[in-house]
């Protein structure tokens, strides 16, 4: 299996980081964005192992979610590719999630 991050799972991240940054050392920072990318790696073994998002059952598309720490890592499996397409601070409102 391949995995793909979108360009809207990049933004996310970036903004994400973007967010938190100024509230913790780089260090730290540098950490969590290296777990959330792990995270992200274990579907190569198993795609199929994250939970089907229900916010995003409305689209039909098959997303589903694997969890690091509160970060929500949204994917979709086509065809032999992961495709991560957002990564969601779970501590927003899922409004903006919907898209």
């Amino acid at each position: 299996m391949k995995l793909v991050f979108t360009e809207q799972a990049l933004d996310s991240l970036q903004e994400l980081l973007d967010f938190i940054g100024p509230e913790i050392s780089q260090d730290k920072l540098i950490a969590i964005r290296d777990r959330i990318l792990d995270k992200a790696d274990t579907l190569c073994l198993n795609p199929l192992k994250g939970q089907k998002e229900p916010f995003l059952e409305h689209l039909g598309l098959g997303h589903r979610r694997i969890i690091e720490s509160h970060f929500k890592i949204i994917y979709r499996v086509v065809g032999d590719c992961i495709y991560i397409t957002d990564i969601f601070d779970s501590r927003q409102d899922v409004d903006k999630m919907k898209g």
